[in-house]
């Protein structure tokens, strides 16, 4: 299977967890709303408006979610600043010290504005966050943990459920799912609030990103970026109107609604394809495949112990005795593409990324390890013959 734009040209794309290209459904429904926004006759308007609720309700269908406790954040990064300014203090929010930036930012830019403090948690054992290191740092003032469902580096799940049973219903589980949504199943029902933008896994593009807020959190979280889009009477005489129910009254404005009909075409065929199990199994088999051939090459994995349920779709290695930034560019002029991470290589196959990228994987270590047995050979000191 390989429904990307372009594929021919995409047979050593290893770099979904930098950015997923396009699927031919969410191109498709991408250029169909923008041809209705380029006409904007009153009916494409309201065509507009009901494919943005589609999105919505096929994203709370993957979570598990109600429809109204999901709206259309622009990004992953905007979500959790949305979240954040709706978190008041006092008390602290734990981050994993190791978190993507775009999971600190917002934590920190409102901690003293209003917002609970920030705690940066270290790993435990390199892994991203476990329950176990989560019990050791509860302490009475905490109200939440903000965690990515997947590790962007090594690849690492989190166990949701198990990090929430610590948690328990009192504090908040607030969850950046874009390295984890549309790759692999995900114990979403964990999460009191989760955000993902589209452009990764799901091969969706920017400018939509599913927001869910639980109802059994609203509560606890004011409207605090919520603009004329998050209320019941946005035009009438006296404001602020109340807001609207559910993750809407934190919404600014409109979503983006060509980027939405992406997001929802983008959905829709995931679940044709037999939804985040089925897909997931396909990368995971690639990515095992993959690092099976760096092992080979005596490359080093990052938490190569995890096992088969607890890595998504993400692996980092690193050849001992190698540059990391010659081998990310052998790897580029073979027509490998994958992101360097300091002297980590990170992989990220998708369950489009055809067979034969395996191969051109391979072959490229193969001339590395050729190259270094050249040069080793032609640098030795010559042998003198005895005389």
């Amino acid at each position: 299977m390989n429904d990307q734009i372009g594929s021919s040209s995409l047979v050593g794309y290893l770099d979904h967890a930098r950015v997923g290209p396009l699927s031919r459904p969410a191109a498709r429904a991408l250029a169909g709303a923008a041809a209705l926004a380029s006409r904007m006759a009153p009916a494409d308007l309201d065509r507009l408006f009901a494919l943005g609720d589609a999105a919505r309700e096929a994203a709370a269908g993957l979570l598990g979610a109600r429809p109204h406790e999901v709206a259309l954040a622009p990004s992953t990064s905007n979500g959790l600043f949305t979240v954040a300014a709706a978190l008041r203090g006092p008390g602290t929010v734990l981050v994993p010290r190791d978190e993507f930036p775009a999971n600190v930012y917002p934590w920190l830019r409102f901690a003293g504005r209003g917002g609970p403090d920030v705690r940066l948690l270290d790993s435990d054992a390199g892994r991203h966050i476990t329950p176990d290191l989560l019990r050791s740092r509860l302490t009475p003032d905490v109200v939440a943990l903000a965690v990515s469902a997947v590790d962007s580096l090594t690849g690492h799940v989190a166990p949701l459920a198990a990090l929430k049973e610590v948690l328990g219903p009192r504090r908040l589980l607030i969850v950046d799912a874009i390295q984890g949504l549309g790759a692999v199943p995900l114990e979403a029902e964990a999460a009191d609030v989760l955000v993902s933008g589209g452009q990764k896994w799901l091969r969706a593009g920017w400018g939509a990103a599913p927001l869910l807020i639980r109802d059994r959190c609203g509560a606890r979280l004011s409207p605090g970026l919520g603009g004329w889009a998050g209320v019941a009477e946005p035009f009438g005489d006296r404001h602020p109107a109340p807001p609207l129910p559910g993750a809407a009254a934190h919404l600014a404005t409109n979503p983006d609604f060509p980027a939405a009909a992406a997001l929802g075409a983008a959905l829709d065929d995931l679940a044709l394809q037999g939804g985040p199990a089925a897909v997931g199994a396909r990368i995971r088999a690639t990515l095992a495949e993959l690092l099976d051939r760096a092992r080979h090459a005596g490359a080093e994995v990052l938490l190569d112990g995890l096992g088969p349920g607890e890595r998504a779709g993400i692996g980092a290695f690193r050849l001992p005795g190698h540059d990391p930034a010659a081998v990310h560019r052998t790897l580029e002029a073979a027509g490998v593409v994958t992101t360097r991470r300091g002297e980590w290589i990170r992989l990220s196959p998708h369950a489009s990324t055809p067979p034969a990228a395996v191969g051109l994987f391979a072959e490229a270590l193969r001339s590395l390890s050729r190259t270094t047995t050249a040069t080793t050979t032609t640098t030795q000191e010559p042998i003198c013959p005895t005389s």
